[in-house]
């Protein structure tokens, strides 16, 4: 057996290690732990097929956010089209399955690195509180996905930007409401956990659009 490529080392120290992280944005997107490990599946073989695009050294947490962004949304695009079809169809078989995303088989060794990891048990073991969680959750995509990015996973304004492909003043403003629309949703659970006196106000989510 050859040795390791560069990138397949790099691969292996820098974007396997990501993985938790993009299991719990995965939950967010997807909504199912089902449906949340297969995108995790599909972000790390797109990521393996495309490593030599990554630099080394650089942020691969906001790499393969991206690439997990991208796959559920085309997910999600597929979708569509397919009710679509189906309701033109009135109740007729559907067509043929889709077909699968890619060429060929999956690399052997990555997916069964990713295949035997088990992110969802790691996420709920530290889970801070399921309430915060199912906020999120019921919060509009443009706003979740940028409340999960930055104040779950850290990401700064820029990189949350490069993500979900939108300028920083727009993260600025959805990140904003996302928050006043959370601080709403959670104030008896901050009431609950003494953050809050219960003679204080409830918070009140501002009007107003985007930039």
């Amino acid at each position: 057996m050859s040795p390791p490529t560069d990138a397949e080392r790099t691969f292996r120290e820098e974007v396997l290690p990501e993985i938790d992280a993009i299991y719990r944005f995965a939950l967010r997107l997807a909504g199912s732990p089902a449906e949340a490990q297969d995108l995790v599946q599909e972000t790390f073989l797109r990521a393996w097929k495309n490593r030599d695009a990554y630099t080394p050294g650089t942020r691969a947490r906001s790499w393969l956010f991206t690439i997990c962004r991208n796959v559920f949304l085309r997910g999600e695009e597929r979708r569509r089209r397919h009710e679509e079809i189906v309701r033109e169809q009135s109740g007729q078989a559907a067509g043929a399955s889709e077909a699968a995303t890619g060429d060929g088989e999956p690399d052997h060794a990555v997916f069964m690195a990713v295949k035997d990891r088990d992110p969802e048990g790691t996420f709920w073991a530290g889970v801070v509180d399921e309430r915060i969680l199912a906020a999120i959750d019921g919060l509009p995509g443009d706003f979740r996905e940028v409340v999960v990015l930055s104040d779950l996973e850290g990401l700064s304004y820029r990189e949350v930007a490069q993500v979900v492909g939108v300028p920083e003043g727009t993260v600025k403003s959805r990140l904003f409401r996302g928050r006043q629309i959370l601080k709403k949703e959670l104030h008896e659970v901050a009431l609950e956990a003494g953050l809050l006196d219960r003679d204080a106000p409830e918070p009140r989510t501002s009007e107003g659009g985007e930039p």
